[in-house]
């Protein structure tokens, strides 16, 4: 069991998302950054899609009141659990009674709390992510607020075998942190000034030349009307070459449309299913989660990647993510 002590700015449970309900209108919603979601994830043993609290700029504070593994991944919240500095992007064990914290943003403005077992959490359509606006999924349907209990699945007998061997030697200490850790390439480097592979929208063409130069040229800043529904950029606005009526078509993460104003907005989890505005451009998924860590006052610049270096870079990845899961798998069993 999990008691929320301090519920944070936003915290929220979520998993990678409500799949295959776009077609009704239902949005897909999850992890805003899915790739330490499932990292945080692989560290405790549990399956990628676990059910693991969001925690967005100024963290939670947690206790725990069974005995845990634990992995916070995504940004760095300066995490502490009984007062004691954690590392982030790693396994970490702690015993029954002790409290997590978070402090100041370092890095990022998310971080993902996976626990071993995952969050027991009813599904709804398949999914135990929280729609906040609809109030759908998650706990109750909601952020979390002070008081909240949520309970926790039983551990797998390897979770299980790989706890009882790190508490017969860790003594009357409270926290215990593995040695393992994804390698030092894969763990993203966020940033308050990014860089973003952009590809090419399926209206990119529709925008004049101008446009067509500033989107790469030119930065923009997050503004702070900005959540998980999407992105509002500010900067030197987008013009089409003609006013032109578009058919509403389906949109995705990290689809950048222009409405009339001319300020670009980023789509993000909670988008809409379908959008009418022009789209300049799709970030490419490698790119996402920096995306999904900037604040408002962050700057976000771009430049054109083709199609197959997207798909390269996300195959890369994927292949990076299969080993590190491998690798934990043979770790645990060394602990045991």
């Amino acid at each position: 069991m999990l008691k929320i002590i301090k519920e944070g700015m936003l915290t929220s449970v979520q998993d990678l998302g409500r799949t295959g309900y776009q077609k009704y209108g239902v949005i897909v919603s999850g992890s805003m950054d899915s790739y330490a979601h499932r990292i945080a994830n692989l560290l405790v043993g549990n399956e990628e899609n676990a059910a693991a609290l969001e925690a967005t700029l100024l963290g939670p504070e947690i206790e725990f009141k069974q005995d845990s593994m634990i992995a916070i991944c995504g940004g760095d919240l300066s995490p502490t659990i009984n007062g004691q500095k954690v590392n982030t992007w790693r396994s970490i064990f702690v015993k029954e009674g002790s409290v997590l914290k978070f402090g100041k943003s370092r890095t990022g403005c998310r971080a993902y709390i996976a626990v071993t077992g995952g969050l027991d959490i009813q599904e709804v359509m398949d999914s135990q992510s929280t729609y906040l606006r609809a109030k759908l999924g998650g706990y109750q349907g909601r952020a979390l607020k002070s008081g909240d209990q949520l309970p926790m699945v039983h551990p797998n007998d390897m979770q299980r075998k790989l706890m009882d061997s790190i508490r017969q030697r860790m003594g009357s200490n409270y926290v215990y942190e593995t040695d393992w850790m994804p390698a030092a390439d894969m763990i993203p480097e966020y940033s308050s000034q990014p860089v973003i592979q952009m590809l090419r929208g399926p209206q990119y063409a529709l925008f004049n030349e101008q446009s067509q130069r500033i989107i790469y040229e030119e930065p923009y800043s997050v503004s702070s009307q900005s959540d998980r529904m999407g992105y509002r950029l500010e900067g030197s606005p987008l013009s089409l070459t003609e006013s032109k009526e578009l058919i509403s078509e389906a949109v995705a993460f990290g689809s950048i449309q222009v409405p009339s104003d001319g300020n670009p907005i980023i789509l993000m989890a909670d988008r809409q299913t379908t959008g009418g505005y022009p789209k300049i451009g799709q970030i490419a998924s490698v790119d996402l989660p920096l995306v999904s860590q900037l604040k408002p006052g962050d700057q976000i610049s771009f430049r054109e990647v083709t199609l197959e270096e997207a798909q390269r870079a996300l195959i890369d990845q994927e292949k990076s993510i299969q080993i590190l899961k491998r690798s934990i798998t043979l770790k645990s069993k060394e602990e045991l």
